[in-house]
């Protein structure tokens, strides 16, 4: 088995006078066995730390860090609920990484998971358990005091509400695909996702079936000698499997309530969670970030237009800038926005295929951008990161190339207003349904569907993340979703020229109901000449919440209201001779949990009622969307 051989050593990196860049070494080409001989052979290791925290509970720590280092090193952490340990994919590859250009990496386990103490909490209690770890760090010997958080999905989502803390040693952050840390910020408020207009996302109840495990096996307490604890790991994975689920049959299951415990499971965040309201005080209780607690620390974002939570991510880049609690470091935030799904950054390349569509060249140097953004915070190193750096770099889909802008959305866009127009019968595709940029006149016919939440429509594709296998996320073809008579279709003629859209798209729906209380979800798609319609991005709004989260209010059935679902995220470019469309319908089953149509405890209930719902789009009452359009 041959060995990698880096072309610089870490000893060198640390000896030279200024900062030296390396190029990165492609260790995905690697075998495990190799790189478990490169991290021998490069890195110092030590494993089953326990790092204290203030409420004397020790969690888990791996150190790695360059063989005959000599001098302070500066650090990154990787901080995750999940079981890293035995080191493999896109961690072991940062540590080997890091080890080369002469970093400390830290890869250290939330309480209550794997090798940690105490009782696992949903973030892993970011702000104190992060404050207290990022003081450890800064008074090790072999430390400078520098430290940067880096991480995607759950290993980026607690870095959030830490950054509010504006720490000492946090000199520098860089969270990917972070959008389940955001609780309220701006038109979002999704309380880490476990919403979008109010409606509860399943993904969560998938996620936390395999993350949560109030029976699992720990060591004892009285087990701090290190050397031992690091044996123990090194032969153990405390990593019990449990049973399999048939997740597009379970999440079926009604009551929502009580659909992990009908798989045996003790009650837990599920539970607890599945009952709060969007405005529930308690979600203020625990990890997630808020507007208004400040922000201090230099951040290089990286989100994905096809992710769960695109919105949420790129208003709280705006939060951020517009912070000013640390002006240095609201002035310099900076992010990149790729074409894939959750985390999959390392799928960008010279060809690339999201769902079925294809992206072209997507080429992204991923990590050469991280490293260069910690040499310069971290190492020092003002040239690494050039301050000349475009604030957003996002990759336009359709045209698909690469653009850069100075703020989000660009400021070069002007709004295209396009209104939901037919003549009454907008049923499916083969209805009347178009989109206009002139609006109706008095009189024109309102479009009527009846929606069974027995009979909900199926998500196929769009930005999703982690449920099971239940949705594949990505750009899909929406003919098969289309064809049925419950989804209202509005397509435009075809473009002329292109039209470039970057930035948040809003929709205004004017709805009545049977029901006291339904959903309408939107979906805005992208029809090519040949009739393929790609999903570009979805929302949804539950009827209750259309005045507000704290202000939930029935509908009197019959009655006209006006619906304003949360944007819309993306960048797209309809080609000449592509059409835009708009879908509108009141389920997008099994991405949201349907409506029951009650007007009652919806998640705590078993039987539903069929609504005939109604879009309005004339005089008055008018029902359109608003497109940000580059000029």
């Amino acid at each position: 088995m041959h060995r990698i051989v880096a072309t610089v050593t870490a000893a060198a990196i640390l000896a030279a006078q200024v900062p030296v860049t390396v190029a990165a070494q492609d260790y995905a080409k690697y075998s495990p066995e190799a790189m478990e001989q490169e991290l021998a052979a490069i890195a110092t290791t030590r494993l089953g730390v326990l790092v204290p925290m203030r409420d004397g509970v020790g969690l888990s720590t791996d150190i790695y860090m360059p063989k005959g280092a000599k001098g302070p090193l500066p650090t990154i952490l990787w901080k995750t609920p999940y079981n890293e340990h035995k080191l493999r994919g896109s961690t072991f590859r940062y540590v080997l990484e890091s080890v080369r250009r002469g970093y400390a990496f830290i890869v250290q386990n939330e309480r209550g998971r794997y090798f940690s103490q105490g009782k696992w909490e949903i973030l892993g209690r970011p702000q104190t358990d992060g404050y207290d770890t990022l003081t450890w760090i800064a008074k090790q010997p072999w430390s400078n005091g520098k430290v940067g958080t880096l991480g995607c999905s759950s290993s980026a989502e607690w870095q959030l509400a830490l950054a509010a803390m504006n720490h000492p040693a946090h000199a520098a952050m860089v969270p990917m695909s972070a959008g389940a840390g955001i609780g309220k910020v701006g038109r979002f408020q999704e309380q880490g996702n476990w919403y979008t207009g109010g409606v509860p996302r399943s993904l969560f109840f998938v996620w936390l079936y395999g993350v949560e495990n109030p029976l699992r096996a720990e060591l004892p307490g009285t087990l701090t000698d290190e050397r031992m604890r690091a044996r123990v790991e090194a032969y153990n994975d405390l990593d019990a499997a449990k049973p399999k689920v048939d997740w597009n049959k379970q999440i079926r299951h009604l009551p929502v309530n009580q659909m992990l415990s009908d798989l045996g499971e003790p009650a837990g965040t599920f539970e607890r969670f599945i009952e709060r309201t969007p405005a529930d005080p308690a979600w203020r209780e625990g990890g997630l970030y808020h507007e208004g607690m400040g922000w201090g620390v230099p951040a290089l974002w990286f989100n994905t237009w096809y992710d769960v939570s695109i919105g949420p991510n790129l208003e709280l880049f705006n939060a951020a800038r517009a912070a000013n609690t640390d002006k240095e470091a609201s002035a310099n935030q900076y992010a990149v926005i790729a074409p894939v799904p959750h985390c999959q950054y390392s799928k960008l390349g010279p060809k690339t295929v999201v769902g079925e569509r294809d992206m072209g060249d997507t080429s992204f140097d991923v990590d050469g951008t991280i490293f260069a953004w910690f040499d310069r915070w971290l190492k020092g190193n003002a040239k690494a990161f050039s301050m000349t750096t475009p604030r957003v770099r996002y990759f336009l889909m359709g045209a698909n190339r690469w653009q850069s802008a100075e703020q989000w959305p660009p400021k070069n866009t002007e709004t295209m207003r396009l209104y939901l127009r037919s003549g009454g019968q907008a049923n499916s595709l083969n209805g009347n349904g178009r989109l206009a940029s002139d609006a109706a006149p008095d009189g024109e016919a309102a479009d009527r569907f009846r929606y069974d939440p027995m009979n909900p429509v199926q998500t196929v594709g769009g930005g999703d993340c982690c449920n099971g296998g239940m949705v594949v996320p990505g750009a899909f073809d929406q003919r098969a979703v289309e064809a049925r008579n419950d989804v209202l279709v509005y397509t435009s003629e075809p473009l002329a020229k292109p039209v470039d859209v970057a930035g948040f798209v809003n929709a205004v729906l004017k709805v009545s109901s049977s029901a006291k209380d339904t959903d309408f979800a939107v979906k805005l798609v992208d029809v090519a000449p040949d009739g393929t319609a790609w999903i570009i991005g979805d929302t949804i709004l539950r009827a209750r919440y259309r005045d507000g989260f704290d202000k939930p209010a029935l509908m009197d059935p019959g009655r006209t209201y006006t619906l304003r679902p949360t944007p819309i995220t993306t960048a797209i470019q309809f080609g000449a001779g592509h059409r835009i469309r708009v879908e509108v319908t009141s389920s997008d089953f099994p991405k949201f949990v349907r409506n029951l149509n009650t007007g009652g405890a919806n998640e705590s209930e078993k039987t539903g009622l069929v609504a005939d719902n109604v879009v309005h789009h004339a005089g008055q009452d008018q029902s359109y969307i608003e497109l940000p359009v580059l000029r």
